[in-house]
């Protein structure tokens, strides 16, 4: 009996490990912030919770395949051994596997919250897209596809804006929906987390370039290293920041007219171009 549990039980840590790797969190914190700005009913957190959840397990599931010896190939993520050191490759391929699974099992929960079903369908699409291969598995196919080679910046925007700036954009559109957020306030909350998207993936290939191993958690330099086009490699440094800078301006811009309950949000764009790691 004890071998047969054995292997599941090893899953499940395999899982958990990466989970709780520590991290910035800025999806699921998203979700929460963008309920917040809306604040139109009690029931918001406990609506949202499971889908804050539910993304911080598929933004994990990436990672873990991201850092697979078939793609990135790294060692070293949030200044921790890679999954698939730990547990092996296909040890981190069913621990990704089981994180996606599960972040859908959480967002279609019918115990989970006061959602109608509407609402909750609606949620599960624009997640399932963002995730999927008009989204981040997109990007990825695509970035890997361009290493060492040469292409047009809007093929790099193409990349950036799926591999990063869809799943970040549909924390807060999710956020949104979970929240009762009215159409002109919705347009207005894609609008920021656009923009945050794009600055966070630019801020991403900043660091990339210019922080040690130390302070990124995981390999410095690869960008370069695996051929990689990214922003510094088209604009050079200072124009990079401040093409970052400008996208973080835009992404509070969106939000002028929101009350102070948008602060965590203001606060969010401004994180995410100061951020080290």
């Amino acid at each position: 009996m004890l071998q047969a549990v054995a292997p599941f039980e090893q899953h499940i840590e395999a899982m958990r490990y990466s989970l709780f790797a520590g991290g910035k969190r800025v999806r699921p914190i998203l979700c929460l912030a963008t309920g917040e700005a809306v604040a139109k009913s009690s029931d918001t957190e406990k609506n949202l919770l499971p889908i804050a959840c539910a993304l911080e397990c598929i933004h994990t599931y990436s990672l873990v395949h991201d850092d697979l010896p078939a793609m990135d190939d790294d060692d070293l993520r949030r200044g921790k051994p890679t999954n698939h050191t730990l547990f092996g490759e296909a040890g981190a391929i069913l621990a990704g596997d089981g994180l996606l699974t599960w972040a859908f099992d959480l967002l279609s929960s019918p115990d989970a919250g006061t959602l109608t079903p509407l609402e909750r369908l609606k949620i599960i699409h624009i997640i399932a897209r963002a995730a999927g291969p008009q989204g981040m598995v997109g990007g990825q196919a695509l970035d890997i596809a361009c290493e060492n080679t040469s292409f047009p910046f809007e093929t790099l925007q193409t990349i950036h804006k799926n591999k990063t700036g869809v799943l970040i954009t549909c924390s807060v559109h999710a956020g949104a929906i979970g929240a009762g957020a009215s159409p002109e306030q919705t347009e207005k909350l894609i609008a920021y987390g656009n923009n945050i998207g794009l600055a966070f993936q630019i801020v991403d290939d900043l660091l990339n370039a210019t922080s040690t191993t130390e302070q990124l958690g995981k390999a410095a330099g690869s960008d370069a290293s695996r051929g990689k086009a990214t922003y510094p490699a088209f604009f050079g440094i200072e124009k990079t920041r401040i093409k970052a800078q400008e996208a973080v301006k835009r992404a509070i811009d969106a939000l002028s007219e929101f009350s102070e309950n948008a602060d965590p949000l203001r606060a969010i764009a401004e994180y995410i171009y100061t951020r080290s790691h």
